[in-house]
């Protein structure tokens, strides 16, 4: 499936993004949750889809999608499966709105035809946790960075060694729609990061978590592991 992202400004050539086959792991019991999860760069849909598979989750149905192939700045231009393009990995790297837009649109229409009885969340690791917290953040104002409505009603964000994309000026855009401050302060979002993270720095997750917090997100749990490995806790 393809998807067109958003013009970044005036005059810039739109992007056609091609996604990847999407690999389902299905409940083994009643069906209660969907979730997206979404694999980080580089990866695809299918090495998290047998992880997934293996935990004692029974009630949850995932939805692993893979990411296009694109080039990526921080590689020279080198093609990589990627939900968006990076160009450095700090706090002053610029977001690439156009793609963040066009992932966040295909994660939520994967969630779209989901029973109206099921509760929906997006989940993700690395560049793919960056991608559900910024979900968090369109589901709160109820609209894309783009302008267009935002239409999945999310229950739960997880982020495992990610980051918060567009934070800067996220607290007066969540001040600046009515209702965004309710939905923010209704979603549960779990973050998990490890100390020893040596690809996205351990304050990067903290910092999200805070900034979050600050802007009215206010159930944020953030969890901080002593290694590099991350275990996914659902309670």
């Amino acid at each position: 499936m393809s998807f067109t992202g958003p013009s970044i400004g005036s005059g810039t050539v739109r992007r056609a993004f091609q996604f990847g086959r999407t690999y389902v792991v299905r409940p083994k019991g009643k069906h209660q949750a969907t979730i997206v999860w979404l694999h980080g760069l580089g990866d695809n849909g299918n090495s998290w889809s047998s992880l997934l598979e293996t935990l004692p989750l029974p009630n949850i149905k995932w939805i692993c999608p893979t990411a296009p192939q694109r080039p990526i700045t921080l590689f020279g231009g080198f093609p990589s499966t990627a939900w968006f393009d990076v160009n450095e990995l700090s706090e002053n790297a610029i977001d690439d709105i156009e793609g963040l837009d066009a992932t966040a649109a295909y994660v939520a229409n994967l969630l779209a035809n989901e029973p109206p009885n099921i509760k929906l969340g997006v989940g993700g690791f690395s560049m793919g946790a960056a991608i559900s917290l910024y979900s968090a953040t369109c589901f709160a104002q109820g609209k894309y960075e783009n302008g267009s409505p935002y239409p999945a009603n999310l229950s739960a964000v997880v982020g495992l060694s990610g980051w918060l994309p567009c934070a800067k000026e996220l607290n007066s855009k969540i001040e600046g729609v009515n209702e965004a401050a309710s939905r923010a302060a209704s979603l549960p979002i779990l973050l998990c990061h490890g100390k020893g993270d040596d690809v996205v720095a351990h304050k990067f997750g903290e910092k999200s978590a805070n900034k979050l917090s600050s802007c009215g997100f206010q159930d944020v749990t953030f969890k901080s592991y002593s290694s590099y490995v991350l275990f996914l806790t659902v309670t």
